[in-house]
């Protein structure tokens, strides 16, 4: 029995000495304390973007890498989604940190109408107008379809469930007289497999809405014995205008955007916004929005439509308010106005 406690004894001896030198596990900072605060752990943000073929995608991925790489207390992944309704409903029930949308959609989401009657006002904040969304209406040359009036009857995707691109299809048909539901056989695809369906004469005509040039469109317009049109709908733009107001306003896409376009086309546009959920945090935020401006060439390399945010404009043409961190970051650069 003596023997055990002289064993005990010594244990308890060695152990004091240890911890009294630092030999325990903890790590040591410089002054050679022991720390037992963990580093600050990373925030984890989705962004939410859209299909494969369009610019939200591709925007996204080159954003997420621009914050995974260059700030220190946060990483980001970009996910494919239906793009604009469906990013809404992401943030809005916490799925999503950061969304590419429609101006349209998103007024619509703030304000609790249209697609989200049910979910109700979604808590919304922009933090970027973007670029512009243009309105395509493809179809072949040569099908007799030269206005949105001649689609009656046609076999026409209107874009994937939950998209921006479902949303202003359905305004601009509606527009020229002809009910979404009724006067077209209607498809609900993406723009890559609504270009593959054109190309495979499985549908007349089809919607997309994004930027320029849209890849799935570039890589259709460029395919041996293919040739396409894009139709005008100025008069439906007016119509829509009086509806729903300056959200939508005339843009032009240019001759040679496509391969065989040798003319200008007046369509539809829209403001892309980069939106998050108003709970973010306004000095993650500001970071974010610091970061897109500062390695802006970074975005540019990724798609040249990122050569579109600019000071000037990022704040200009938001159907939402804009987030307190990025408004901060707009008063520090002198271009806030309102």
């Amino acid at each position: 029995m003596q023997r055990v406690k002289m064993l005990l004894a010594v244990v308890l001896v060695l152990t004091i000495v240890l911890a009294g030198c630092g030999g325990a596990s903890k790590p040591a900072t410089p002054g050679g304390q022991a720390s037992t605060t963990p580093p600050p752990a990373k925030a984890k943000l989705s962004i939410a973007t859209g299909g494969t073929g369009g610019v939200y995608y591709v925007y996204g991925g080159g954003l997420a890498n621009l914050i995974t790489k260059n700030l220190s207390n946060a990483e980001a992944t970009a996910e494919v989604t239906s793009a604009s309704v469906d990013n809404a409903k992401l943030l809005q029930s916490g799925k999503a940190d950061l969304a590419f949308m429609m101006g349209d959609v998103a007024y619509d989401a703030a304000n609790g109408k249209g697609k989200f009657e049910a979910t109700g006002k979604a808590p919304l904040r922009s933090l970027a107008v973007l670029y512009s969304n243009f309105t395509h209406i493809v179809v072949m040359d040569g099908s007799g379809i030269k206005k949105v009036a001649d689609l009656k009857g046609k076999k026409v995707s209107t874009g994937s469930p939950g998209s921006g691109t479902e949303v202003i299809a359905n305004r601009v048909l509606e527009a020229a007289g002809l009910n979404p539901d009724k006067d077209i056989v209607r498809e609900r695809l993406g723009v890559t497999e609504s270009a593959g369906a054109l190309k495979d004469r499985k549908v007349d005509a089809f919607f997309w809405s994004g930027g320029l040039p849209t890849a799935a469109i570039l890589d259709l317009a460029a395919t041996p014995g293919i040739k396409i049109r894009l139709l005008p709908h100025e008069e439906e733009l007016k119509k829509m205008a009086d509806k729903y107001g300056p959200i939508y306003f005339k843009l032009v896409i240019p001759k040679g955007t496509y391969k065989g376009f040798d003319e200008d086309v007046p369509v539809s546009g829209v403001a892309n916004l980069l939106v998050v959920n108003e709970k973010m945090n306004p000095d993650l935020v500001y970071s974010i929005v610091k970061l897109m401006f500062d390695k802006k060439s970074d975005l540019v390399v990724v798609h040249k439509e990122a050569e579109n945010l600019k000071l000037e404009t990022a704040t200009t043409g938001s159907s939402l308010e804009f987030h307190p961190g990025a408004v901060k970051f707009y008063q520090e650069k002198g271009v806030w106005k309102k």
